[in-house]
């Protein structure tokens, strides 16, 4: 059995919101929500978890913040940004998984990755591939024009996502919940579009 008896239910329901929610953000941009992440270690409004603590020193910060102006120059980019997309699908889901475990601190090791890798690594994936489809659909429509758009709002969401998760993290994750569907919705009726374009005519009638 695992030692939980210094954690209430709450709190545990509390920690796995927080890093599902930090997760999810994560699959918007990779580092943005790691350096929020960071930042609110390293001024003392969130105990990271042990092993973890690193995330929460100034080089991290440093690092992460020029990793972050980085990244979100780059979306800006045309062309690029799909590029990104590839590699970004990876590295969401490590950098989900990390995050997500970094604020599960009062978890035994076992559970708190076991939990990481599924919930936060699972949201982080999923999330970036939904934003993925987002921005290949806005290239086909709209010849790439309205990808700084869809850029600005992935950034946006990236960043309204951290601070609301660290906030309200049950929010967070009703909001998650909420665009997971609403996106998967989408997605399955971007695919039947497809396959019904790609799709033979019917034979003609004789």
């Amino acid at each position: 059995m695992f030692a939980l008896s210094h954690m209430t239910g709450t709190d545990l329901a509390l920690s796995i919101a927080l890093g599902t929610g930090l997760a999810a953000a994560v699959g918007l941009r990779v580092f943005v929500p790691m350096l929020i992440l960071s930042i609110a270690a390293f001024t003392g409004h969130l105990h990271l978890s042990s092993g973890l603590e690193w995330l929460g020193t100034a080089p991290a910060m440093v690092m992460l913040g020029i990793a972050a102006v980085l990244e979100v120059l780059a979306y800006y980019v045309p062309g690029l940004d799909h590029l990104l997309d590839t590699l970004a699908a990876p590295a969401a889901l490590i950098a989900g998984t990390v995050a997500a475990a970094a604020v599960m601190a009062d978890l035994p090791p076992i559970l708190k990755w076991g939990t990481a890798v599924i919930a936060g690594g699972g949201a982080a994936g999923i999330t970036q591939g939904l934003t993925s489809l987002l921005r290949v659909k806005s290239a086909v429509l709209t010849g790439g024009l309205a990808n700084p758009v869809v850029s600005s709002a992935e950034l946006g969401g990236a960043v309204a996502l951290s601070l609301l998760a660290l906030a309200a993290p049950v929010i967070a994750v009703a909001v998650v919940a909420a665009f997971l569907w609403y996106g998967v919705r989408a997605a399955r009726r971007l695919l039947r579009r497809r396959t019904a374009a790609g799709s033979p005519p019917p034979p003609a009638a004789s």
